[in-house]
């Protein structure tokens, strides 16, 4: 009997430990084995070295090797458990690390405050948002993404502890330390995110810090320089400072940082930091709140504990309590465990050795918080510790799915708190002029150039207001962006009183969208806001941030955050319109939408080929799936003199493009409104064709080639002297006149009736003997005839009005160079047959070049972005913008291929991929995509089924057309295989 109690009492015992353990955040997932591990190194170590171990010392890998042998000495010496990294670069703290690491006998502890990652404290290294940004999503998962991604940098770095996430509630608005650190003013948003980024951190193998307890929201002061005054009451404290480590710690919370902090509900004691009181480490935070994690001091550098004094024995005397190492004592006997960047470790361990021997420390205290340490060392894998690998180290710290992640965070973040009538997302294109003003003393050439993707957007600048007002009287839209730097969360946020004056007087006289890019507070600067139609609160001044709230803007991307923070007298916490987005392509990376950057890469390769074998003298390659445009590069230059690169803003002559572009689109929209038919005759549409051999062919047979059209007729030759081969003066003039005024270049004009001998000649010429698939321009020289006229308009006025301006393709236009300067249009041949000179800004069509620049067969200049929002209105089933331009069944109609039987791939308009095995595709894509392609070397496709959106601009034409080396060696076709072999999901 007396054997089964005490293995009843042995059992119980090892249940209570067990369950103990179970609740531990320290325990790791064998703690059987970490038991062992932690009582048989702390069994071997002496009374110094265990101090030593609830030492973590500051380490800076800028510093010079001599400062740093100080360390290494501090570890040999002193036995010293941990180091906390600042100051640096990556590979220089790797270094750094491997070495101290391998000087100490037991594995250090590593920490780093990298509350957005590393970059807080290293060059080199991903940074990642703001707490205070983060605090606008909604989404808590993707703040936990955040947290494991911040988790796994450290972890690459050989960082055990992140001191993160900060949990205090910033209620102040003057705090000067926390501010943009904080999720926000809302204990419970606060708690949310401080969970979410905690096990995201935990995740990855690293210890996550609930900081600056018991909280350092509500200060206008930095502990760093003097000890703040927290002067809420308990039970205020209890139920809003106190509540996210309440719920963190029930949830595995591995460490806690204690603040220097005055708080006089809590600690009676007039000024004294509540890192050195007993009152708040142990009975509160340990026993009250129930936290067995690790428990650190803030740096005990800080002047909130360091300049702390206590009266002296004769209680008048000051008493200095640092440089023997009593503040150190003061603090473990508070119940810290560790000692963050003591003054002096060697006197402070010293002042451990003598409180031991005396008796004030017990091996009881003693043996709790080192053997807490060796439980997180454990646990991090110090039992089994390996060097940091250097290889790939710097591309592992800065990866694509960190811009990924960043991307969607910033889209979930950016919110839109005030927006009168709508005004957001910018809608009906074509009524709006739009300026952008910068304010700030920061950066804004991102969210410039992103706005100039969506519409013609002019950056206006002047020295004095009036000259800027004078200026914007020829916009009725003006965006407004205020740049602060993005540097660190601790730089100026607020607006000049200039800046103020010249955002009234703006909105005074403008409808006026204002972009915040700086904290949320910049917002309680403004006095009035009944002027201003909508606010942005883009929170940040990054690249992606300037990027992500132009695309809000204009609807790429929905409107989803919501302030974390009340902003003076307008905006509380919460604040914040949503919106979805209206269907405009936006731009991102090719991992968010199941593409691999690394393979689509390889187009580079392959562009560049085409580039430096003279196949075409340049490139613009567009890539877009599911509405995203995920790879926009350009190649080479204008021509091979290399004076001008191809920029984004460059158009380029896209040949037959226009057939899909311009023309096919108008008859799309009259089909559809019943005014034709596809089975509709030329002789019923055509009057003039009535009585010729055309007048029986459909519209369904003439737009898939298969109506025995001639492929092409070569009109200018019948233009030229027989002897000579130059344009004969019974048809052309070199100066413009009244009888001569179709402009074929700025020296050559053609005589004015010439258009009607074009479709005599269309109408005369004779048909093919045989019914085959033959493509043919001549389809579109008639359509043209017909549209002109039905319109009473040229193609060119049709497609701006219809198309071109509602969806923002502001490049594209017939005739460039009445809208664009020279420098910004790609020239496409030296011609030595017809023009006789450099054709450059003109069609380089002869037929439409005889057309006065505007053929339905050719005669469009677009650049590769403007030909992707056309392509991707076709691909969303007719609707862009917010705008049903066509509808669904109008497209699958005319993306049909109705004579496959009879070997013609063609739908009406597009052209479709080969049917047998060789065409315009690689064959690697569905028989649902279309698209076309040009003389001049262009090519744009289209896929339902993955969503892809491929284009293609050159000027292989140049300077001599010949032969088509983009094609013979299917260049364009071998990026498309690239681009889907690129795909992952």
């Amino acid at each position: 009997m007396r054997y089964l109690s005490l293995i009843l009492f042995c059992l119980c015992v090892q249940i209570n430990f067990a369950q103990e353990l179970y609740n531990h955040p320290l325990l790791s997932e064998d703690p059987i084995q970490q038991q062992k591990w932690v009582d048989s190194v702390y069994n071997s170590m002496s009374v110094k070295e265990r101090i030593g171990q609830l030492y973590m010392v500051q380490v800076m890998s800028e510093n010079s090797a001599k400062v740093n042998n100080k360390i290494v000495d501090l570890i040999k010496n002193e036995h010293i458990g941990g180091v906390i990294y600042s100051n640096g670069g990556p590979y220089r703290q790797a270094k750094l690390n491997n070495l101290l690491q391998a000087t100490s006998k037991i594995p250090l502890l590593v920490g780093m405050d990298a509350e957005w990652g590393l970059s807080m404290r290293l060059d080199s290294t991903y940074a990642f948002p703001w707490n205070m940004t983060l605090g606008a999503i909604s989404d808590n998962k993707l703040v936990e993404q955040t947290g494991r991604q911040i988790g796994e940098h450290c972890k690459r770095l050989g960082v055990h502890f992140n001191f993160a996430p900060v949990v205090d509630i910033n209620t102040n608005p003057k705090n000067p330390i926390i501010g943009n650190r904080s999720f926000g003013e809302d204990r419970n948003n606060v708690t949310e995110k401080g969970l979410a980024f905690m096990r995201g951190i935990q995740s990855a193998g690293v210890l996550a810090n609930a900081k600056h307890f018991p909280g350092h929201g509500d200060t206008e002061d930095d502990s760093h320089e003097t000890l703040p005054t927290v002067s809420f009451s308990e039970k205020r404290i209890d139920s809003i400072e106190l509540y996210p480590y309440r719920e963190l710690i029930k949830k595995g919370l591995s460490s806690v940082m204690v603040a220097h902090l005055n708080v006089p509900s809590l600690e009676n004691r007039r000024g004294f930091p509540s890192s050195l009181s007993k009152h708040i480490v142990t009975d509160i935070l340990k026993d009250e709140l129930g936290f067995k994690g690790l428990i650190f001091t803030d740096a005990l550098t800080m002047k909130g504990a360091a300049d702390y004094v206590e009266k002296g024995v004769d209680g008048i005397t000051p008493k200095t309590m640092t440089k023997g190492g009593e503040i150190d004592l003061m603090a473990f006997l508070a119940g810290n465990d560790v000692m963050l960047m003591s003054e002096n470790p060697q006197k402070g361990i010293a002042k451990f050795v003598e409180a031991y021997n005396e008796g004030i420390i017990t091996e009881d205290r003693l043996s709790h918080s080192v053997k807490k340490v060796l439980m997180a060392k454990y646990k991090v894998g110090l039992h089994d510790y390996s060097p940091v690998g250097l290889y790939n180290l710097g591309k592992d710290l800065n990866r694509i799915k960190d811009d990924a992640l960043y991307e969607s965070l910033m889209e979930s973040a950016i919110t839109v708190v005030k927006n009168k009538n709508s005004l957001l997302p910018f809608r009906n294109l074509e009524t709006k002029t739009v300026a952008y003003v910068s304010l700030g003393d920061s950066d804004g050439s991102a969210f410039y150039d992103e706005l100039k993707k969506y519409t013609k957007v002019h950056h206006i600048k002047a020295d004095k207001l009036d000259g800027l007002i004078a200026k914007l009287q020829n916009y009725n839209t003006v965006v407004l962006g205020f740049h602060k730097s993005n540097d660190n969360p601790w730089k100026g946020y607020k607006f000049s009183q200039k800046e103020l004056a010249w955002l009234y007087e703006i909105a005074r006289s403008n409808t006026v969208v204002l972009d915040v890019f700086a904290r949320p507070y910049a917002l309680n600067e403004l006095l009035s806001i009944q002027n201003i139609e909508a606010i942005v609160m883009s929170y940040q001044n990054s690249r992606i941030a300037q990027e992500k709230s132009a695309q809000l803007i204009f609807g790429a991307v929905g409107a989803k955050g919501k302030l974390p923070v009340s902003t003076g007298q307008f905006f509380p916490a919460g604040t914040g319109e949503n919106y979805n987005s209206i269907s405009s392509l936006s731009y991102g990376l090719p991992e968010r939408v199941g593409m691999d950057s690394e393979k689509l890469s390889r187009i580079d390769s392959v562009a560049n080929h085409a580039v430096n074998n003279r196949m075409t003298p340049g490139i613009q390659l567009l890539v877009a799936r599911k509405g995203k445009v995920i790879y926009n590069k350009n190649f080479g230059y204008h021509t091979y003199s290399k004076k001008n690169k191809v920029d984004f803003d460059d158009v380029y002559d896209v040949a037959s493009l226009t057939k899909i572009l311009a023309t096919l689109p108008v008859v799309m929209e009259l089909e559809q409104q019943g005014s034709i038919s596809l089975n509709d005759k030329l002789g019923k549409l055509l009057p003039s064709l009535r009585t010729s051999n055309k007048k029986n062919i459909t519209l369904k047979r003439m737009l898939s080639h298969y109506a025995k059209l001639r492929p092409w007729i070569p009109f200018y030759y019948a233009t030229l002297d027989t002897v000579t081969k130059k344009p004969d003066p019974k048809y052309y003039r070199s100066k413009r006149t009244k009888d001569f005024n179709i402009e074929v270049t700025n020296s050559l004009f053609l005589r004015n009736d010439y258009k009607d001998s074009i479709q005599e000649i269309i109408k005369e010429s004779e048909l093919l003997t045989r019914l085959r698939y033959r493509y043919s321009d001549l389809p579109y020289y008639i359509l043209k005839n017909y549209l002109e006229g039905f319109y009473d308009k040229s193609l060119h006025e049709i497609t701006q009005d219809r198309y071109y301006e509602s969806l923002g393709a502001n490049y594209t236009t017939y005739n460039p160079r009445k809208k664009f300067s020279l420098k910004d249009i790609v020239p496409t041949e030296v011609d030595d047959y017809y023009r006789y000179k450099k054709v450059h800004g003109y069609v380089h069509d002869m037929g439409a070049a005889m057309q006065g620049g505007i053929g339905g067969h050719a005669g469009v200049f677009s650049n590769a972005n403007d030909v992707a929002k056309i392509m991707q209105m076709y691909l969303q089933k007719g609707f862009y913008g917010g705008k049903r331009y066509l509808k669904s069944e109008t497209i699958d109609k005319f993306n049909t291929c109705y004579y496959c039987e009879s070997d013609n791939r063609r739908g009406i308009g597009f052209d479709k991929p080969q049917l047998g095995e060789e065409g315009p595709t690689c064959g690697c894509l569905s028989m649902t995509s279309f698209g076309h392609s040009g003389f001049t070397g262009t090519y744009a496709w289209a896929d339902p089924e993955e969503e892809i959106i491929y284009v293609f601009l050159a000027n292989r034409t140049y300077p001599q057309a010949g032969k088509n080396l983009l094609l013979r060696e299917n260049i364009r076709t071998e990026i498309q295989r690239l681009i889907y072999e690129a795909i992952v999901e």
